[in-house]
């Protein structure tokens, strides 16, 4: 069941799923033509498509390609509340039941190893896991990272309630004493970390994340170049994937020497096409009122990846992103690399980029590339884009076009609007590759090529 639930294309051969995607993409383009069509650009091309869309490009490595597994703790089928896994069911059925992973095809047998005995540490534990927040409890979720170089970082997140420094201080020694001295020596951990978290999700500057053992990074290596990864960075859950991926980024690209490369890496998700008091009358709006999302989301990111990836052939490489954190591992990874033509800025997209284009009199050749969360562009970074008649050509990556990616592209391609102050000439979508960065899942990675 929990495979089924996850992993839904596991039991078809690779072919047949990478098929699946190929429909699942040709609908999304279809309907971004249909919306295109409604604001009376004219853009099908066969099929029904807004652009050609090329065949699905397969991972290199299909079982056991995740780099980052997240298990939570939970109640199991035979009722133990200390059960560590993933989820089936839903909190509106009320009938979650956590499930151990370990048939689960994309995840890495190292992975499952770290959750089997994170579940061993906390069943011998006499602290609660903390399943709801107003129930109390201390254990909560694990986060496992794994390189190609056979690194290993565990990061175990912890709800303090009540407890003083000294029993915190208790809690940590018992856990890392178990993970280097006694049955969990197995893992064989590089990085040992604890966090004490009161909310679902916690960003390293609103609780810090405290290295109880072994190195503060681990490191990976893309098309030849070395990152470190902090805990809470993002980073491709498929590396030989990414690389695929950031290969075709390069050759899309079309970035000579002389180019300036934008790498808009967003950290925000309230996203509108129009001021909040023209909402209701906002033709776009309405249209894609079914993808729309409320509220602020904060993720965090890994700039430098794509930028250092492409800055060898490059005039300049210049990365927004909103983590600061991420920041630094940019700027240490381009300097480790020697590599020098690299700025990053830190802070949101919409409020950086629009000043940085706003006054752009660089005469060379300017190519962007966004590669936001699932939350898409904040309108603010799509009107900057579109003002700016330096960039000629886009790369968007999208790890769920079907959702607020579908609507950035319609704001991209749409008619000029001086009543939402968008007066830059329209991209139009040239191509589409998909790249299988989940094998056995629906997900599919979509790069949009946009030209003016």
């Amino acid at each position: 069941r929990l495979a089924n639930a996850v992993t839904p294309l596991w039991r078809l051969p690779y072919q047949e799923q990478l098929q699946v995607k190929y429909e699942n993409q040709r609908k999304i383009l279809q309907t971004l033509a249909s919306h295109l069509e409604e604001l009376g650009i004219d853009v099908q091309k066969r099929g029904g498509l807004c652009c050609p869309l090329q065949p699905v490009v397969p991972s290199p490595i299909i079982n056991g390609y995740r780099n980052k597994s997240t298990f939570s703790v939970n109640r199991g089928p035979d009722g133990n509340p200390k059960t560590v896994g993933l989820y089936v069911g839903t909190g509106r059925a009320r009938n979650i039941v956590c499930v151990k992973a370990n048939h689960m095809e994309n995840i890495p047998t190292k992975h499952k190893q770290v959750a089997q005995c994170y579940e061993e540490f906390i069943r011998g534990s006499p602290l609660d896991p903390c399943l709801l927040f107003h129930e109390g409890g201390h254990w909560r979720e694990l986060v496992v990272r794994t390189t190609s170089r056979g690194h290993t970082m565990a990061i175990v997140t912890f709800h303090p309630q009540e407890l003083g420094q000294e029993e915190l201080a208790t809690q940590k020694a018992l856990l890392k004493e178990f993970f280097t001295c006694g049955a969990g020596t197995v893992c064989d951990l590089t990085s040992l970390y604890f966090q004490e978290s009161t909310m679902t999700r916690c960003s390293h500057e609103q609780s810090p994340f405290q290295l109880l053992h072994g190195e503060p990074h681990i490191f990976e290596e893309v098309l030849g170049l070395k990152f470190r990864i902090s805990p809470d960075a993002f980073f491709q859950v498929n590396t030989g994937g990414a690389e695929v991926l950031y290969q075709a980024v390069r050759e899309l690209s079309q970035a000579g020497g002389d180019t300036i490369f934008l790498d808009i890496c967003c950290g925000t998700g309230e996203q509108w096409l129009c001021e909040p008091a023209s909402q209701g009358s906002c033709f776009v709006c309405q249209k894609l009122s079914s993808v729309r999302r409320f509220g602020i989301f904060l993720f965090p990111s890994f700039p430098g990846t794509i930028s250092l990836c492409l800055a060898h052939q490059v005039s300049k490489v210049i990365g927004i992103e909103v983590m600061e954190k991420a920041i630094e591992d940019a700027r240490w990874n381009a300097a480790f690399n020697g590599i020098s033509n690299c700025e990053f800025h830190s802070g949101k997209a919409e409020a950086v980029l629009p000043q940085l284009l706003s006054s752009w009199e660089d005469g060379r050749p300017l190519v962007a590339v966004v590669n936001p969360s699932r939350a898409g562009l904040h309108y603010r970074v799509v009107r900057a884009v579109r003002n700016c008649t330096s960039i000629r050509r886009l790369l968007y990556i999208s790890c769920k076009p079907e959702g607020e990616a579908m609507r950035n592209f319609v704001e991209l391609c749409c008619p000029p609007d001086p009543r939402k102050k968008l007066s830059g000439e329209p991209f139009v979508p040239r191509l589409a590759l998909p790249f299988d960065m989940f094998p056995h899942t629906v997900h599919c990675e979509l790069v949009l090529l946009f030209t003016r």
